[in-house]
């Protein structure tokens, strides 16, 4: 009875943590599903998730593609107008490293004002290769990195055919796309 109950014990944890959340992104190119890592990064996914809840997501564009780099998203509308935001979400990129979460290919991380490693609000991006030089290095302006909060898990292909459209400068942005990429959806998923 003792082995039974000790092993009973042991497995609370696993049980209780349950499945980690997944958030499809249905996009004019096709859809993709990103799974979370809450332990990796606590309070970026459940500010990721607040966002995903209220809609804000729909109805936002891919406004930043870089096809050596990354595609960025969830803070413009099509006319490239700026979505307000709640306040940033602090950063955890040390965490994430530790517990094994760096921007590699199908990455989710979050974007950043430069300069301002405090900055997180609405705004990610998905690695479309590995991106070493973004992850945390010391806890200072320079170099705490982007925290990577969740992978692509299904649909990367989706990713790959967003990361491969052609692009323009409107006004100082650059990197836009030159036919919207636009997130029609964003939903929790099973």
């Amino acid at each position: 009875m003792r082995p039974t109950f000790a092993a009973l014990f042991l497995a609370l944890p696993l049980l209780a943590a349950g499945p980690k959340p997944k958030v499809q992104f249905v996009t004019s190119m096709g859809a993709f599903t990103v799974q979370l890592e809450p332990e990796a990064a606590p309070k970026t996914v459940e500010n990721f998730l607040k966002y995903v809840r209220k809609g804000f997501y729909n109805g936002t564009v891919f406004h930043r593609v870089m096809p050596s780099f990354m595609v960025q998203g969830g803070g413009h509308l099509p006319d490239l107008t700026k979505k307000p935001t709640e306040a940033p979400v602090p950063p955890e990129s040390d965490l994430a490293k530790a517990k094994g979460m760096t921007n590699k290919r199908g990455t989710v991380a979050m974007a950043l004002p430069v300069g301002n490693p405090f900055g997180a609000t609405a705004q990610f991006f998905v690695n479309v290769r590995d991106n070493p030089n973004l992850d945390f290095k010391a806890k200072n302006m320079t170099e705490y990195g982007y925290t990577a909060f969740g992978k692509v898990v299904l649909g990367m292909a989706v990713i790959d055919k967003i990361k491969a459209v052609k692009t323009r400068t409107v006004k100082d942005m650059k990197d836009v796309p030159v036919t919207p990429v636009l997130i029609k959806e964003a939903k929790e998923v099973q």
